[in-house]
Formats: C-alpha cells, structure tokens, sequence
C-alpha cells in the first residue's frame, strides 16, 4: 500500500516569526510519520522554510509555477528557480489560480510538464464549482480538466499527485461528504488507469476543507489517498491530527 501524502497549503498567509513558530511546533509533535507529509508555502517564504525544514520528514513545495524558464517575465517564477530551493512539490491549477488568474487547463496542463521536468512533483488540481455541480457537470469538468494534463504529460503522468478540490468547498467551511468525495476520486482513478499502467502509484487527494473532524472519514475511502489542506495547515494541532488520522487509516 503506498503511503499517504498530507500537504499543507498555506495559501497567501504567514510571517517570519509565525512560520518558525508553527514548523518548531510541527516537527516537535511529528516524530517519524509513515506517511508523507510537505508545506506549501509563499515563494517569500522559501528560502527560511527550507532552512528550518532542513534534515526534517517535512517536504517543501510552492503554490504556483511559472509556464516559463526564464527571460522578460516580470513577477514570475522560474522553474530552476524554485528548484535551487530543494523543493518536492509545486502545487499547479489550484481553483483560486484558474479563478483570479485565468489560468486555463493547457495552462495548467504545461506548468505539471514544467514541474516535472525540473523534477518536482506537480500538484495537480482539478475540481468543479457549485453551479457545474447542481448542473450534474461534476464528471464533465474533472476529467476534462485532468485529460489536458494527461494529453500534456505523456507516460510522465504516473509521476503527479492529483488532488480533487471542490471549489465549492474550499475556504466556505462546507466539505464534500466522504462518499461524494470518493465518488469522483474513484472517476479519476479509472481516468489514470485508462492513461497509464502505473495509475495506482498516483496519489489522489482531497482538498475541500478537510480537518481534524472529518479527516479520518475521508481518509478511510479507498480511492482517497491524503489532503491537500488550507486552513488546518496554518493550526499546528489540527495538522498534526490529520497527519495521525492518515497513518491510522
């Protein structure tokens, strides 16, 4: 059985002195966990995370990539760039990007292949909002949004983290229950099963406002392989409880 993946995204939050506190507080309740667990964390933030993460079972990873290896790009960020950070992930298509950004799925599509070819682990972020939901377009739009990824990403699609985020339920308190969530994870999973021999070693996680209260139920569906976390990443204990709900499970 592959191991968990817990990834906390700390979305546009932090400062020096909060971001020591929270790591010290973290690695001082983690221990040695048998599951994956990484920090997303602001690109200002990089250089002083890596610092306090160094040596530690905590992985770092960025919030966004750029389509684009250097040049005339003002506010960009490198692939290279991230990479000189020893980082593990770069979370890519989160709603929130597609939403104020305009980030279309080729675009999305093209930053996972940017991130795996500077050998980082691209989150990838597919979900539907509530309108496409109550219109039964849920299936339609996960996997349109993951077939560009896929169409992008070749054989190298064994090597992504895909995380189901029901734009809906990001930042509203609301959370898909356990069986809607593993409803459209196990399409997903046969999505990657037709694309890839490899599609079981893909992690597939939940990112719709999961915490310390319903991690255990979704962590238990079979198709749910961890959580991509925003809010209870920021709370030391709610983090470190989602993190023993992953190992439990």
């Amino acid at each position: 059985m592959k191991k968990k993946l817990i990834a906390g995204n700390w979305k546009m939050n932090g400062s020096l002195a909060a971001n020591e506190l929270l790591i010290r507080h973290l690695l001082s309740g983690l221990g040695e966990p048998s599951c994956d667990v990484a920090v997303c964390v602001p690109f200002v933030y990089l250089a002083q995370c890596q610092g306090l993460l160094a040596g530690s079972a905590i992985a770092l990873g960025a919030q966004d990539i750029s389509c684009h290896d250097a040049g005339a790009y003002t506010g960009e960020i490198a692939p290279a760039m991230l990479k000189e950070f020893g980082l593990r992930y770069a979370i890519v298509g989160h709603s929130e990007r597609r939403q104020y950004h305009g980030e279309s799925d080729e675009t999305v599509a093209l930053k996972a292949q940017k991130a795996l070819g500077c050998g980082m682990t691209p989150i990838v972020c597919v979900g539907e909002t509530l309108s496409e939901r109550e219109a039964g377009k849920t299936e339609e739009v996960v996997k349109r949004q993951l077939a560009a990824v896929i169409h992008a990403n070749g054989h190298c699609i064994s090597e992504v983290v895909v995380a189901y985020e029901p734009v809906w339920a990001i930042g509203t308190g609301l959370s898909a229950t356990a069986e809607q969530a593993q409803h459209v994870h196990a399409v997903l999973r046969a999505q990657l099963k037709a694309a890839t021999p490899h599609a079981d070693r893909i992690k597939l996680l939940y990112g719709g406002s999961m915490n310390a209260v319903n991690a255990s139920e979704l962590l238990a569906q079979p198709d749910i392989d961890g959580g991509l976390i925003g809010g209870a990443a920021l709370k030391a204990q709610d983090f470190l409880t989602i993190i023993a709900a992953a190992i439990s499970c």
